[in-house]
């Protein structure tokens, strides 16, 4: 029996299947969840009717050049406020879908989206790897330090152990020298 798609799953992969470039098993496995999930079919909607209404006003284009410019600037500065936040998974349902909207309406938001993606990935790589390289580095580090110095450490704590007791004889003298002397 095949294993059912979850929320997240679907979530992930919707406008794939939109767009028709999902395989036919899984195109049937997201039919299937929109089916039986009504949040996601709900989603699926307004995603479906967004787009609609995106082709529709692109058709009409009945703004004139400078209200589509302006209207452009402050969709794109929105976006900008919302990028990494969205980026993150902290928005909630409507804002995403409106991230989402400014991103497909606008080349300039899908470009930086696109660069935020790749940024994060190689941010993420970095870490791993150095991560890994400190792991391994300051190990062999350590190992080497204690086969390599075993004479240092002795002889630190002999250094440490001849002062400690002529410290000690110092006072004992100094005690015994004051005790003889109110005698």
């Amino acid at each position: 029996m095949q294993k059912e798609l979850t929320c997240e799953q679907v979530g992930a992969i919707i406008t794939f299947y939109m767009e028709g470039k999902l395989s036919d098993t899984l195109q049937k496995a997201v039919k299937h969840h929109l089916e039986i999930c009504p949040e996601c079919r709900a989603k699926f909607d307004e995603l479906q009717s967004m787009l609609k209404r995106f082709r529709q006003n692109k058709c009409a284009n009945t703004l004139d050049d400078e209200a589509q410019k302006q209207f452009k600037k402050k969709q794109y500065a929105e976006f900008r406020a919302n990028l990494s936040a969205y980026i993150d998974n902290e928005l909630d349902d409507k804002e995403n879908m409106r991230i989402k909207k400014i991103t497909i309406s606008n080349p300039m938001a899908r470009k930086d989206l696109e660069e935020m993606y790749a940024f994060k990935k190689l941010l993420h790589n970095s870490f791993d790897k150095t991560r890994s390289d400190l792991k391994y580095d300051f190990s062999k580090n350590v190992l080497n330090q204690m086969h390599s110095h075993p004479a240092n450490f002795t002889t630190s704590f002999k250094k440490l152990a001849i002062a400690y007791l002529i410290m000690l004889s110092v006072i004992i003298a100094s005690a015994l020298y004051l005790w003889l002397l109110y005698l």
